[in-house]
């Protein structure tokens, strides 16, 4: 595949826009309940990036640390940005609860937020590169990553992802409730990431090079509050996208969930991934 001139995205390639508010009210949610990315899939990702432990970690669209904070004692220091300040603040008290004290917060856009070229030695971006401007943030990278340095892009199932019956049914809870959204049923073998073939074709025509893809799946049990937990940290079924409605939605599921396993445990896959493209 011939490479982009500079600053020349593919033609098939259109920039997200999302609202700036997506995430309002849904720090507090992120941080307690989105399920915490697996030790193996850390250890993995740094030991094929090659991390020292003596360099910097940039983490775009930082949310409030899941990624920084776990990987912040391999790093002399972590820069982690989001535009919602609500994250930054979340982050920071998690980081103190956690004691740890090597990261540097700030506000603002991934896209716009200055930093020095070369400085960093691993740059991640965790259930977020779909929102980012992402061939600007792949320009950027190949700026701020040091030669050899590494972009990662992390994900991991929402909670309807998959096909056990509860979660079909606690999806249909949600359209019922918010219309129009994303389609929650399983994904075909192979592709646990939606659109992760477009991610790397969009790296490779960056100039990215060795850009691979790793998967990890673990088993997980749910609880209604868990569920309603998770949901409230998505932009989709937030107490604020969901506004005066969100007591009877969450209410709404409990019965509905209940009434198909009154024990209120639902167990499932995860499938946790990675992507990994080299400077």
């Amino acid at each position: 595949m011939s490479r982009q001139p500079k600053g020349s995205a593919p033609d098939w390639y259109t920039a997200p826009a999302y609202p700036t508010d997506a995430f309002m009210g849904a720090a507090w949610y992120y941080a307690r309940y989105r399920v915490p990315y697996p030790p193996a899939l850390l250890d993995d990702l740094r030991q094929r990036a090659a991390i020292t432990g003596t360099g910097r970690l940039f983490d775009l669209a930082c949310g409030p640390g899941r990624v920084a904070l776990p990987l912040a004692p391999f790093f002399r220091e972590v820069w982690a940005v989001d535009q919602e300040p609500e994250m930054i603040e979340v982050g920071q008290a998690e980081a103190a609860r956690r004691g740890v004290t090597n990261v540097r917060w700030l506000v603002g856009r991934a896209e716009e937020i200055e930093a020095p070229a070369g400085a960093f030695e691993l740059i991640t971006i965790g259930e977020a590169f779909h929102r980012l401007n992402q061939w600007r943030i792949a320009e950027r990278a190949l700026e701020w990553l040091a030669p050899g340095g590494c972009l990662a892009t992390l994900g991991c199932d929402i909670v309807f992802a998959g096909a056990e019956p509860w979660q079909a049914l606690a999806a249909a809870v949600l359209r019922r409730w918010r219309g129009a959204v994303p389609d929650f049923g399983p994904r075909p073998a192979g592709q646990p990431d939606e659109g992760l073939g477009r991610q790397e074709a969009l790296l490779r025509a960056a100039g990215f090079a060795g850009i691979a893809s790793y998967q990890f799946a673990i088993p997980y049990v749910w609880t209604l509050d868990t569920i309603i937990g998770n949901l409230y940290s998505t932009s989709v079924a937030s107490q604020h996208a969901l506004g005066d409605r969100a007591d009877a939605f969450a209410a709404d599921l409990r019965q509905t969930l209940l009434a198909h396993d009154a024990r209120g445990e639902y167990p499932a896959t995860l499938s946790f991934g990675y992507t990994l493209a080299r400077r």
